[in-house]
């Protein structure tokens, strides 16, 4: 019934017919004001995976996106011709560093404080646990406080910000750990504190004015929420309306059993299980593959690995040969010579699926993973194009946000826009104490893969083989500026 004929039924309907027909008019009102769709700009847009998950809630619109990479723009063209975003998106191919955030502003029609809502992941790789971490030194020149500058000039009403979870522990300044105080070194500074680039860039969010922001901080994993890969990241969500802001709890996750491992398999009340690799691409068939597969030498290795193994299960001479003098290493070699289980999750994607230490071979075929399973894992539709060159395209598809968290990110935020769009905008008269970091069970701890002199692999089928342990922590909360 729409809203004319409710209105018409209203006046010739006796009191409680009146009564209920008046409900119905409220609840439509609620729809068309809720139906609402917020206005966003992009900023370090990629292969638009974040951009992808807001646009599955069909609460948002996209106005600008800003990359400096040109296959990753020839990717946001290719599907803005095919009609997979709107016509009139604007496309900045540029530096961040050179682009006025009021030029764009004015592009799309707006002023400062009318956008509803800025987006980006700045690359971070210096923050990233995965590698060696690099010193920030000018912080107020990297891309993170490139993207505060943009919030500070638009002054949105919320901000989303993703990272890769080793910037809340990344220091400002890195010390060696040969010369740290555990090692004889002298005290740490301030800057070389864990943590010191977040509390930094906290404290320069603070000082934007005339509008203050508000921000929490969530330490989540994707496989948590229905992703069929484990993926650990940081999403930074403000808002200038003084409000705390919560993140949802899993929705999938796995049972303890009594010998406190974790049963993958089992549904329980309010929880689904884990996704797996053969959720993702168990019926994807291809003809024609874009792949970045293993050199032949590889895969001699490779081919001797059972499904669910890694370089563990090769005999110790060919370990030795193969892996060099990473043989040696302590800690940090699970990836070597893996193979892949439909039965679990996938690890984290990296931008190269065919690298001995990191490899990403498929379960049942000698091969890495291909493209189209990237971007699967990665939710992407099967009808997004990707521009560029294949490593072009597999580093897009590696570097994104899986779509599920920015659909569930734009799920939070655009209820939190709702809230205060009914109150007019207006904020709440009181500040939350202090910027939260909120921990939900973001660690996977990690697959069983040797122990006490025996390798565990992790066959198909065989579900007794191995575990994940249970996690220690589910949710916690602690601010910013704890030390």
């Amino acid at each position: 019934m729409g809203l004319f004929a409710i209105s018409q039924a209203v006046l010739f309907q006796p009191a409680p017919a009146y009564i209920v027909l008046a409900g119905r008019l409220a609840q439509h009102m609620v729809g068309i004001m809720t139906d609402r769709k917020y206005t966003v700009i992009s900023l370090f847009s990629g292969a638009m995976g974040l951009d992808l998950g807001l646009d599955q809630t069909g609460r948002f619109q996209h106005l600008a996106c800003v990359e400096i990479e040109p296959d990753f723009c020839d990717t946001i063209r290719l599907n803005m011709q095919r009609g997979a975003l709107p016509k009139e998106l604007k496309i900045y191919q540029i530096d961040i560093s050179q682009l006025d955030p009021l030029k764009v502003l004015s592009d799309v029609g707006l002023a400062p404080g009318d956008l509803d809502l800025l987006v980006g992941g700045p690359p971070c790789q210096a923050f990233s646990t995965a590698g060696r971490r690099a010193s920030v030194e000018d912080p107020r020149g990297t891309l993170l406080w490139q993207f505060l500058h943009f919030v500070d000039v638009m002054r949105p009403k919320m901000f989303l910000m993703e990272n890769v979870r080793g910037l809340l522990s990344a220091a400002l300044k890195h010390r060696p750990i040969a010369k740290r105080p555990e090692k004889g070194g002298l005290p740490l500074q301030n800057e070389e504190l864990p943590g010191s680039v977040v509390r930094l860039f906290s404290e320069d969010l603070q000082r934007i004015k005339p509008h203050t922001y508000h921000m929490d901080i969530f330490e989540v994993n994707a496989v948590n929420y229905g992703a069929p890969q484990l993926r650990e990241r940081a999403l930074f969500i403000g808002n200038r309306f003084n409000a705390t802001v919560d993140f949802p709890d899993p929705s999938h996750g796995a049972t303890t059993t009594d010998d406190a491992v974790l049963d993958l398999f089992t549904e329980t009340v309010g929880l689904k299980p884990w996704r797996t690799l053969r959720d993702a691409i168990g019926d994807l068939h291809e003809d024609d593959p874009i792949i970045m597969d293993f050199s032949p030498r590889k895969k001699t290795f490779l081919s001797l690995v059972p499904q669910g193994g890694n370089w563990r299960s090769l005999p110790e001479h060919i370990q030795k040969v193969s892996m060099g003098r990473a043989w040696h290493a302590k800690g940090g070699r699970s990836g070597w010579w893996r193979r892949l289980s439909f039965d679990l999750p996938c690890p984290t994607l990296v931008t190269m699926p065919n690298h001995a230490s990191t490899s990403l071979c498929h379960p049942v075929e000698v091969r890495a993973l291909t493209l189209r399973e990237y971007a699967r894992i990665q939710e992407f539709p099967d009808s997004w194009i990707f521009g560029g060159r294949p490593s072009r395209q597999y580093a897009q598809v590696g570097n994104a946000v899986p779509v599920r968290l920015g659909r569930i990110a734009g799920d939070v935020i655009s209820a939190t826009l709702d809230r205060f769009s009914k109150q007019s905008w207006e904020p709440l008269q009181t500040s939350p104490d202090a910027y939260r970091i909120v921990y939900v069970q973001s660690h996977i701890r990690t697959r069983q893969w040797y122990k006490g002199g025996v390798t565990h692999v992790w066959q198909d089928g065989a579900k007794e083989n191995a575990s994940y342990g249970a996690p220690i922590t589910k949710r916690k909360v602690r601010h910013v500026n704890e030390r």
